[in-house]
């Protein structure tokens, strides 16, 4: 197929049967418990279980297997901080094809050790994914290699369009499905089949607000592109070429959904449905949890897209969602500067049956008289109504106590 044509459904359905067996048909599962949260019938495509952790595999296999054996003999180059390397380096080492994958040097060194250990040559250049990319083309021509371009190529954005065939065969018939976009290639592929096979299904795309690249592209909006997101797999400035003629045919919506609501989506994941994703893997949740009243009482299949996340990171968001929970919290407490303090404090607290894990005592660095000083004790507790009662005693007593930002 020429990769600067627009593919078709006939392109996915092909791809289908050319990778099948070589990637991992993954379960789609019905999320009782988020369907009981959010009021919609909830399917989950948990692409998060594929070998490299998300579904990228798809786009890249079909890609390699369509070289030609001149094109395999000379080798691959990608650009990518992530889930694109690993899809790429894995089914080149699978196919005999060199690969070279260009990945910026602020890449966490997980990921590019596991791009390594799966056969690629690693080249670390550039402070972001665009400089990688201008990196990688200037390889791609002094070496003569295949560039594999992570989502705005036919042959690519047919592979990712297997998932939607995948979920058509084994799921029920659904009213909408949400699709996480950063480049678009995956729900361009997975619109052509769903426009093909179930015409009646809404398709929409979510987008981190921080990264509304292809809503502007469809809309012309101009707003701002870049920053800090959760969801850095989709965290691209500029939408494919091909993939948003598709996404503009095909797609019925784009929701934007800010980084909060991200990060509650993921750890509603983990702790409800015990399923670890990335940031960009929560986004079809988080579509639902900006919208609800939209999808209630609908059937709705979501795309777990990924689950290659840092593991401080992880920490971090389930210890945030612990605190905004009143299950964890720092207590800030003014008190005399005198002995016995400190353990009348952890009395009270340990008599309404909460457990003090942390002490900060602060004499120095405060602007308090100086006959009185300040400690910062972090709980854990039973939820929020338990933290209330602690709150309450603490003051009975005649402590002045806060709940301190973290």
């Amino acid at each position: 197929m020429d990769a600067a044509r627009l593919p078709t459904a006939d392109d996915v359905r092909a791809a289908a049967e050319r990778i099948a067996g070589r990637i991992k048909r993954t379960p789609l599962v019905h999320a009782r418990k988020l369907s009981a949260i959010t009021g919609a019938d909830i399917y989950l495509k948990l692409e998060n279980l594929q070998y490299t952790g998300a579904f990228k595999e798809r786009g890249a296999l079909n890609k390699l297997m369509l070289l030609s054996n001149a094109d395999k003999k000379r080798g691959v180059i990608a650009a990518s901080a992530g889930n694109h390397a690993q899809g790429v380096a894995r089914n080149a080492a699978a196919l005999g094809i060199p690969a070279v994958i260009v990945m910026p040097v602020t890449t966490p060194d997980v990921k590019v050790r596991q791009t390594r250990e799966l056969g690629a040559e690693v080249v670390l250049t550039g402070h972001d994914f665009d400089e990688a990319k201008a990196a990688a083309a200037k390889i791609e021509k002094e070496r003569g290699l295949v560039f594999v371009h992570p989502f705005d190529d036919a042959d690519v954005i047919a592979g990712q369009g297997t998932v939607a065939l995948e979920m058509i065969e084994d799921g029920p018939k659904f009213d909408a499905m949400i699709v996480p976009i950063g480049g678009g290639g995956l729900i361009a592929g997975m619109a052509l089949a769903i426009k093909d096979l179930s015409p009646e299904t809404e398709i929409i795309g979510v987008q981190a607000a921080l990264f509304p690249s292809m809503a502007n592209a469809i809309d012309g909006g101009k707003r701002e592109t870049g920053g800090n997101t959760l969801a850095e797999g989709i965290a691209v400035k500029e939408a494919g070429a091909l993939t948003r003629q598709i996404v503009r045919d095909c797609v019925d919506d784009i929701v934007l959904v800010d980084e909060r609501i991200l990060e509650r989506a993921l750890s509603i994941l983990m702790m409800e449905q015990k399923l670890l994703v990335e940031g960009a893997g929560a986004a079809g949740l988080a579509a639902i949890l900006a919208e609800p009243e939209r999808f209630r009482g609908k059937t709705v299949g979501l795309v777990l897209c990924g689950g290659n996340i840092d593991a401080r990171l992880l920490s971090m968001i389930l210890m945030r969602d612990l605190a905004r929970a009143g299950r964890l919290a720092r207590l800030r407490v003014q008190l005399l500067d005198m002995p016995g303090q400190l353990v009348r404090v952890a009395t009270i607290i340990a008599n309404q049956d909460g457990n003090v894990i942390d002490v900060g005592h602060h004499r120095t660095y405060s602007d308090l008289p100086a006959k009185m000083t300040c400690m910062d004790v972090t709980i854990d507790t039973q939820g929020q109504e338990h933290l209330n009662r602690i709150l309450q005693n603490l003051r009975d007593e005649g402590y002045e106590v806060e709940i301190a930002a973290y």
